[in-house]
């Protein structure tokens, strides 16, 4: 079973000042190695630009998951979103270990950059928060021919393991509608934060698993010609 997969993660904190100083010392030291022109930000301003994409600093808010059904034309589209991470992750923990028994463990992953971001992620703050990983996500020690999954950009690589293209360029040069109509990933932990907007960031999340799941089936020479997102509870 294929299951694409999303994440949307913000700033653990609102602001810098919010973190105790135990946590400002450790931000500060990571962002001391940021690239030059970010290292010259302020701690205040490179927590809020930069602090929602690690997972020491950042939780996430919204996890969405796609099922393409290619016979029915149309991919199952839902998104788990909570302000209270612990449940969020414990939701979706339940609900992939259910998968897993009804697939008998066969379950493939498929993301953009879900390799060095949205599985890691996932697993990092599950741990955070006390949850036991489900077998599927214990990928602790494999090597990289080891684990399953397919991530859409390391199928645009070719091997070239020093290029990177966002979802959003693979999309426009394959001749996909955007995802990002509304918001982008940049502005997530904005419209969390100061306008407490979370139905805002799962319908973005529920898009970008759309657009990913189009992006997986040209990649793999497979049609996309009437394949319609169906959003389920």
């Amino acid at each position: 079973m294929e299951l694409v997969i999303d994440i949307e993660t913000v700033s653990g904190k609102r602001n810098f000042e919010e973190l105790s100083e135990a946590m400002q010392a450790h931000w500060e030291h990571k962002a001391s190695f940021f690239k030059a022109g970010m290292e010259t930000l302020s701690p205040a301003l490179s927590y809020m630009e930069k602090s929602a994409i690690y997972a020491e600093f950042g939780k996430i808010v919204c996890i969405g998951l796609g099922f393409i059904d290619k016979e029915g034309k149309q991919v199952r589209i839902k998104t788990l979103a909570d302000r209270e991470e612990q449940k969020l992750l414990s939701d979706f923990l339940l609900l992939l270990e259910r998968l897993e028994q009804e697939q008998d463990g066969n379950i493939i992953f498929c993301g953009h950059n879900i390799r060095e971001f949205d599985l890691p992620y996932i697993c990092r703050r599950s741990l955070v928060n006390g949850l036991r990983l489900p077998e599927t996500l214990r990928l602790s020690g494999l090597k990289p021919w080891q684990v399953p999954h397919t991530d859409t950009l390391e199928l645009w690589k070719f091997g070239d393991h020093k290029h990177y293209i966002s979802l959003d360029l693979m999309a426009q040069i394959l001749g996909i509608p955007s995802s990002k109509t509304d918001i982008d990933g940049s502005e997530v932990s904005k419209v969390y934060w100061e306008q407490d907007d979370l139905q805002r960031i799962a319908d973005y999340c529920s898009r970008d698993i759309f657009t990913t799941a189009l992006v997986y089936l040209r990649l793999t020479a497979q049609s996309v010609d009437n394949l319609k997102p169906v959003f389920v509870t």
